[in-house]
């Protein structure tokens, strides 16, 4: 019976589709942002946001302006209540999987599952070998995958790239640029230095590489390689424009675009998967000394209908640097400022290439903002995370905000249904299509949504919400700030519906809460699964 409804809903889009240009299935879009919790795009209501040196704030001129990601949550639809995990790897392994930690053992950044032979991290595509990407390809799309990484992706099968920073640049220093912390031994102790300055760096922070001004950029698979990786600028055009105007998030685009483009051009549905690293905090290369949260973005301008972008004009060497007031302040709603600029090329671009009416474009982000929800295990705070749907070559039956619960395991089911793939019965997948949702009558996407934190669970319905810390909430309506939810401390006090809903709650969570149990890898691995196929 689940076969024939997928065939029917897949037959059904793209008779919907046709209507409007002779294709046989959507090109998807999916851009996945960086540490940014909802209540930051205007659109979700809050009364408080983040702002630039972290925390909280309703000081009106640290909220993000908007104006096409509002449009399109509008035009389409946006979902109140999406959740990931309370941090990037584990999000990201439930994006990638469509599982959450019990099957992909992603527990938290620091805290994974040992590989079966009990040496190094179970990579994600060994844990769970029918990935995103293995979707998107059975389903006869092109795939590009571009931004953060934050793992091993060899046994993702995208079939071309733009990395930000690249695979193996932590390690080994690029000759392209020098922005770059990394550790070095003083008198037998490790020291992160700045190699840029030469000096060690005055505040605590990571080793990492500059993945927005001058970044470390390497290409997988693009038609000017010579080998399957290769680090850009690769020639001598790029070489000689190279340099501090070159803003990370620009090139990734720009190289998403080419891709986009020749797909186009040879009539082959594609997939990008634009992991952006905008939202995340980082080392200010070009003001070393001010602490600086989130480094500046190119100024950028609305005019109530087009986007202008200023070109950046940053001078200096070694440290000392000079923007000419071309780059905006630290903050992060000048990151989500940023995303709104680039989501209107998205679609310009669409425009461009004609594809604008069998395109599907989708926004969401990893989970909450650094400083405020980032590693949060506290209500909502780790979890919460906007998610936009915008197709307007589907007859949608869902327009603007849907009081629903979604998670972000239900992309890989999605993108199945797209690509007409039938996922294994076999398989465990814990997320679910939204296309039923968002294509029929139906009126709910899922009865609970469930979040993880190392090891504590979190889970919520329509009625109730249990945190990582064991506290239960009263869900059924939301507050101004999106999290300060009434703690239930008297059971006899809340409704019969709320005390069903708990009940229910607590007999899914054990499946989940394995890390205890389970953390690690089983000894022989997973063993032969049945294979994707095409319906």
């Amino acid at each position: 019976m689940l076969r024939v409804l997928i065939f029917i809903s897949v037959i059904c889009i793209n008779l919907s589709l046709r209507s409007q240009e002779n294709v046989s299935q959507p090109n998807i879009v999916l851009l996945f942002a960086d540490d940014i919790s909802a209540r930051e795009l205007p659109i979700y209501g809050s009364t408080v946001w983040s702002p630039p040196k972290g925390g909280d704030t309703s000081d009106i001129q640290y909220r993000a302006q908007t104006p096409v990601l509002d449009r399109i949550a509008n035009e389409g639809c946006y979902i109140k209540t999406a959740w990931a995990s309370t941090v990037c790897g584990p999000s990201r392994a439930m994006m990638m999987t469509g599982r959450y930690a019990h099957l992909h053992k992603w527990w938290h950044n620091k805290d994974k599952g040992k590989a079966p032979n009990g040496k190094g991290n179970w990579n994600l595509y060994d844990s769970s070998p029918h990935t995103i990407a293995h979707v998107a390809k059975a389903g006869g799309y092109a795939t590009f995958w571009a931004g953060k990484t934050q793992m091993k992706i060899d046994g993702f099968p995208f079939d071309e790239g733009c990395f930000t920073p690249g695979e193996g640049s932590y390690n080994t220093p690029i000759h392209t640029t020098d922005f770059r912390l990394e550790t070095r031994k003083v008198d037998g102790k490790k020291v992160i230095f700045n190699a840029d300055t030469n000096k060690p760096i005055h505040k605590k922070s990571y080793v990492q590489s500059g993945w927005y001004w001058k970044p470390h950029v390497q290409l997988m698979n693009h038609p000017s390689n010579s080998q399957r990786l290769e680090w850009w600028p690769n020639n001598d055009v790029s070489k000689e424009q190279f340099g501090l105007n070159t803003f990370g998030p620009d090139v990734e685009l720009e190289f998403t675009f080419d891709f986009m483009k020749r797909k186009v051009k040879e009539n082959k549905p594609f997939f990008v998967y634009h992991t952006s690293h905008l939202g995340h905090d980082a080392w200010d290369f070009l003001h070393p000394m001010t602490g600086n949260k989130w480094p500046g973005t190119p100024k950028i301008n609305w005019d109530g209908k087009t986007y202008t972008r200023l070109e950046p004009n940053v001078t200096g060497d070694n440290g000392v640097y000079d923007t000419h007031n071309t780059v905006t302040e630290s903050g992060i709603h000048h990151h989500i400022n940023y995303l709104d600029y680039q989501v209107w090329q998205y679609l310009n671009k669409f425009k461009e290439l004609g594809i604008e009416n069998n395109t599907i474009f989708i926004f969401c982000t990893d989970n909450g903002t650094s400083g405020y929800g980032k590693s949060s295990p506290i209500s909502q705070k780790g979890t919460h995370v906007p998610l936009i749907i915008y197709a307007p070559g589907m007859n949608l039956t869902k327009k603007g905000a849907q009081d629903v619960l979604a998670n972000m395991s239900d992309m890989i089911p999605t993108i199945a249904e797209l690509g007409g793939v039938k996922i294994p019965d076999s398989y465990e997948i814990n997320g679910e299509s939204l296309i039923p949702f968002l294509t029929t009558s139906k009126t709910k996407h899922r009865e609970w949504i469930y979040g993880y934190h190392k090891e504590t669970t979190i889970i919520r319905g329509d009625l109730v919400m249990k945190d990582g810390n064991n506290v239960w909430y009263d869900a059924s309506a939301y507050p101004e700030d999106l999290i300060s939810f009434p703690k239930i401390k008297d059971w006899s006090a809340v409704s019969e519906a709320h005390r069903k809903e708990r009940d229910e709650l607590q007999q899914i969570v054990p499946k989940f809460d394995l890390h205890a149990t389970a953390h690690d890898a089983p000894k022989n691995g997973i063993g032969k699964e049945e294979p994707l196929t095409k319906i």
